[in-house]
């Protein structure tokens, strides 16, 4: 008896201590997301599991599970660089049922403006501080019943990374200039023709609202069934535990 008490207690000792190092790995190292939507592709895939790193740009509150209201700024202050696919809290406050409320929403897009920057969509091209960025045809891409055209975009700072076009007259194509504040940053989607960004309701988001950068695929899953009671899918081997950054 008493050695079947301890052998429990032994089990629920090393559950405790897993569980701790999970939380302590998941909040201050690497935290996995899913891609839910497509307005990352083709660069992300919808039911692509990723690993971000939490360490790179330093902790804020919204590095940490739920946001606590611990200190501001991010310690140390890291700065992200241009290209960079970074998961950030969309903060939003909305009016309900008679009072105001705050939703977190975890986002995940590619920086294109950095503090200081103007940007710009002027016929679907993209334009940073005034010069349009280069971009050279690289097929098309075709998902959820849409064809798209695929271009290789190169940033200000060299960075390549694809883009889908449905066509140069999208509702996001002509946008006004954008002058992105001090500790501010904007982003854009791959997917340009679909994606809620800087160019819409997210608008500028604050250096301290970056949760962290977007390193590995870890798991891939393709969904083929046309709704969530379906279990049909395949597994995309080619993407697992790839390299995400430019």
């Amino acid at each position: 008896m008493i050695e079947k008490k301890d052998s429990v207690w032994d089990y629920v000792r090393a559950l405790f201590w897993a569980l701790l190092l999970a939380g302590i790995f998941r909040s201050f190292v690497y935290e996995p997301f899913s891609i839910p939507s497509g307005s990352m592709q083709p660069t992300l895939l919808i039911g692509d599991h990723l690993f971000v790193s939490k360490w790179t740009y330093g902790y804020s509150k919204h590095s940490l599970p739920m946001s606590p209201n611990l200190y501001d700024g991010r310690v140390p202050n890291g700065v992200p660089d241009r290209g960079d696919v970074i998961v950030f809290k969309f903060i939003e406050e909305k009016w309900r049922g008679g009072e105001t409320t705050i939703t977190r929403t975890d986002y995940i897009k590619r920086l294109v403006g950095l503090p200081g920057d103007t940007v710009q969509m002027k016929g679907g091209r993209l334009y940073i501080n005034g010069a349009m960025t280069d971009r050279r045809p690289d097929g098309e891409f075709s998902a959820g019943g849409q064809t798209y055209n695929q271009y290789i975009e190169t940033l200000p700072n060299g960075v390549e990374h694809k883009i889908l076009e449905i066509d140069d007259n999208q509702s996001l194509d002509n946008t006004e200039v954008f002058k992105v504040p001090a500790e501010h940053y904007f982003f854009m989607g791959d997917n340009r023709d679909n994606s809620n960004d800087s160019r819409y309701s997210v608008k500028y988001v604050p250096a301290e609202n970056l949760v962290g950068r977007a390193d590995i695929l870890f798991l891939s899953i393709d969904w083929k069934g046309d709704d969530w009671m379906d279990f049909d899918f395949g597994l995309r081997w080619d993407r697992m535990f790839t390299s995400i950054g430019p």
